[in-house]
């Protein structure tokens, strides 16, 4: 929980929105991206030069989702950390972690779609397999490094080492504002353009070909929808509203306080909750970049229908037996 000078600060409303939320993602993030992996690794010869990205993906997710039950712990507890500054720290590591590493895989995944698509003769046999996984090497090694100057703020207030921030205490805010901005520029701001402008140039190339194979067309326009719904609700209003409480914690520390102090700082809460969600919804990149796994998924669905309306139908026949014999 952030801790602000505002009055009238709404700090046991996390302790109430959170855990919820937490759970939810922990529960459809873990089958989701367990069953995901377990995909992959059997279609591991399979695998092609996106497909990395996406391995890399659901690993980092699943980095994230193990470290969901000590934070609904610490919220359910009021907000009492009984784990260690270390692990508190470690915790809010992998959390950057995640979410940084997530853009640029997706960024990556959106580069790859685009030079395949738009110059498929120029990169025919010049990207390997090799080439994906020196890139997902170098993307977990940058992110880690933009992502070690946070362990390094205090975690909790003075004198209270029950406490666990996603950012830092109020001595030291000025400083992380300065750090979160930049860390927005690098770490979301430029591989959000690459990917819009990835995306952009590939709906137009397809939109303008008559000759584009259906399938294809319609794979890419979903994909691109899902990125949409990534983008729009978990990371952008997350790190506006992030910087936004952070510039409001600033002024409040300098005396200077605003009727929206309250509003701002539950709406980070709630955006904070909605970031976590890339972890449930990054699966859905699976779908839509793995064939097997897509026609998986479709048999599973198939097959959970089938079963549904055989159980109606088994049911409807029992009540008539048992109605027909009173």
């Amino acid at each position: 929980m952030n801790n602000t000078s505002c009055k009238a600060i709404s700090f046991v409303f996390p302790q109430h929105f959170l855990p919820p939320v937490f759970i939810l993602v922990f529960v459809i993030g873990l089958i989701a991206n367990g069953w995901g992996l377990m995909s992959l690794r059997h279609n591991w010869k399979k695998l092609g030069c996106v497909n990395v990205f996406v391995l890399n993906l659901g690993i980092s997710d699943m980095l994230y989702l193990l470290t969901l039950p000590f934070l609904i712990s610490y919220y359910l507890n009021g907000s009492e950390w009984i784990f260690g500054v270390v692990f508190c720290k470690v915790t809010r590591f992998l959390f950057n972690l995640n979410l940084y590493c997530s853009i640029c895989f997706l960024t990556c995944i959106s580069v790859y779609r685009y030079l395949g698509i738009v110059h498929p003769m120029k990169v025919m046999g010049r990207i390997t397999v090799t080439h994906s996984v020196i890139i997902s090497v170098i993307v977990w090694i940058f992110v880690s490094l933009q992502s070690l100057p946070d362990m390094f703020f205090p975690k909790n207030a003075e004198n209270v080492t029950l406490q666990c921030f996603d950012t830092t205490a109020n001595e030291y805010v000025e400083q992380y504002l300065q750090y979160s901005l930049s860390w927005t520029i690098i770490g979301f701001c430029i591989p959000s353009l690459i990917t819009v402008a990835c995306y952009g140039h590939v709906i137009i190339v397809l939109c303008c070909k008559d000759n584009v194979d259906k399938v294809l067309k319609q794979r890419s326009l979903k994909l691109l929808i899902i990125l949409i719904i990534l983008f729009s609700i978990c990371y952008i209003p997350y790190h506006v509203l992030k910087n936004f409480n952070l510039w409001s914690r600033v002024l409040s520390k300098h005396g200077i306080f605003h009727n929206w102090c309250d509003g701002v700082y539950i709406a980070q809460r709630i955006c904070r909750g909605l970031v976590c969600l890339n972890s449930a919804l990054n699966p859905l990149i699976y779908l839509h970049v793995n064939e097997d796994i897509y026609a998986q998924f479709r048999q599973l669905c198939r097959r959970t229908r089938q079963a549904t309306n055989q159980l109606s139908a088994n049911t409807h026949t029992l009540r008539l037996s048992t109605f027909r014999n009173t």
